[in-house]
């Protein structure tokens, strides 16, 4: 119901209700073509595609920084975002890979966000194994290299809105949300919350240390190799819907430990849960701020997330575990 058209509850209530045959006969048809236009191919597939852009930065961000055992480590350490953005500046200034018509702009962020994460994999191991301090370098490395990329490709850019699409993309946005771009998304991020989830005995034996872990019957390195894959591609997913949305990894993780403790069985649903709402919020004042135009939800995000950054390490006593 929010945004710079206001639409009473009711209303939305009704044109959402009267989609599904059940309740259809029952209601009357009392709102004009732009409000059921507003709502149902505007809004709904926004919030509905910020509830799972939330849900599984959230999500990955659990998983990742169980990987690394860091509490700073986000869901584009790998460098996943830099991979993307320069896809996706590729397609929207240079008008790459428009053979894949409206999928061009996700297809080539995704292509960009894999071939970042095959790099940083290739250059973490060492005889064969992951080393976690190459990971988190080599992310680096292949971010600043892949960042100096998409600014070369923007300053080329020989329109002057060709550089603000690329910018308003790279700080993240849901204005893009369409009923067809949901399909995707959702099964991916479902399936890797499952996943996650299943594997939640392994995620705590991880923030026990490595040979406590392997005492327990834990293979660190092929389960290290599995969630560097295996978030990467989800991440790459999120960030080829949505753009590159900081914080929200990084910092739902801890909320949730905060207030279920450290133990991944309540960490993970309570992070997608807390993801989602907090990306469909931040998106409304995204909206609402300046309307009718809107800003990056990714600025919305940075502002919450940049104080609760510094919150986190002023907190002498808090622990990665989520403890005192």
């Amino acid at each position: 119901m929010l945004g710079p058209v206001p639409i009473h509850p009711s209303t939305v209530w009704k044109i959402a209700l009267a989609q599904i045959s059940f309740f259809s006969d029952w209601i009357t048809e009392d709102w004009t073509k732009a409000q059921f236009h507003i709502i149902w191919d505007i809004r709904f597939p926004r919030v509905l595609l910020g509830m799972l852009v939330g849900a599984g930065l959230a999500v990955v961000g659990v998983a990742i920084q169980a990987m690394v055992r860091n509490s700073l480590a986000d869901p584009y350490i790998l460098g996943v975002s830099s991979g993307a953005s320069v896809g996706a500046t590729l397609v929207i200034i240079l008008g790459a890979f428009q053979i894949f018509g409206q999928y061009a702009l996700s297809l080539a962020a995704f292509i960009g966000s894999l071939i970042s994460v095959i790099l940083v994999f290739l250059l973490s191991q060492v005889q064969g194994r992951i080393s976690t301090v190459r990971l988190l370098l080599s992310g680096i490395a292949i971010s600043m290299i892949l960042t100096a990329i998409t600014n070369f490709i923007v300053i080329s850019a020989p329109r002057e809105e060709g550089i603000r699409s690329a910018m308003y993309w790279m700080m993240g946005s849901l204005a893009g949300a369409k009923w067809s771009y949901l399909a995707i998304p959702a099964i991916v991020i479902l399936l890797a919350a499952l996943i996650l989830y299943t594997q939640s005995r392994y995620l705590n034996l991880l923030l026990m240390g490595e040979e406590n872990a392997t005492t327990m019957g834990l293979n660190v390195d092929v389960f290290r190799k599995f969630l560097i894959v295996f978030t990467a591609l989800v991440t790459g997913v999120i960030v080829s819907v949505s753009g590159a949305i900081g914080f929200i990894g990084l910092m739902i993780p801890h909320i949730a430990r905060l207030i279920v403790g450290s133990d991944h069985r309540r960490v993970i649903p309570v992070s997608a849960l807390l993801g989602a709402i907090f990306i469909i919020w931040a998106d409304v004042i995204a909206r609402l701020v300046l309307a009718p135009e809107e800003i990056p939800i990714g600025i919305i995000t940075a502002i919450c997330g940049g104080p609760f950054f510094i919150w986190l390490l002023r907190r002498s006593n808090y622990s990665f575990g989520g403890g005192k």
